[in-house]
């Protein structure tokens, strides 16, 4: 019995392992990462409206690889319609070894939508270990403050 237990116990921490795998290096990707102007919340009003709380976003382009550097060729954001609302990098942006760029939507700008989105295009000359990108969503008024994250994914090649 306490040699079906062990097994069963290196069995499960094995798929642990193997589901904690970093992506492999990459000479670029297109990734998709969904960011919020606002969010909706509360009961609907006699008047069918909803309450929303507008948001700043922060976009962390965080390069992963310790040793090479990689560019950020466009950084495409779009509205909950998927309307292309503006180009974020007008021209390549090189991050260094475990640098970070960042791009901001003001808490003002509600522009995007609920559903809006970056598409964010980066390029390395040499293989190199993908970026990590986030949102990072705040409003933070004295006693009722809000913030959370978002990650972007690998859109797939065709």
């Amino acid at each position: 019995m306490k040699l079906i237990f062990a097994g069963m116990c290196l069995l499960l921490s094995s798929g642990l392992v193997f589901g904690q795998i970093p992506p492999g290096r990459s000479l670029g990707q297109n990734l998709y990462l969904p960011i919020y102007s606002h969010i909706w919340h509360g009961d609907m009003t006699d008047n069918g409206e909803r309450a929303k709380t507008l948001v700043s976003v922060t976009v962390s382009i965080r390069n992963t690889d310790p040793v090479k550097s990689i560019r950020i060729s466009s950084a495409q954001y779009y509205d909950t319609d998927g309307k292309k609302l503006k180009e974020y990098v007008t021209s390549p942006k090189t991050i260094g070894p475990m640098g970070t760029y960042e791009l901001f939507i003001p808490r003002s700008d509600d522009t995007g939508g609920s559903g809006a989105n970056f598409v964010i295009s980066w390029k390395s000359d040499k293989p190199a270990s993908p970026p990590m990108v986030e949102g990072i969503h705040a409003n933070l008024p004295v006693g009722r403050a809000i913030a959370f994250t978002s990650l972007a994914r690998p859109i797939p090649d065709e």
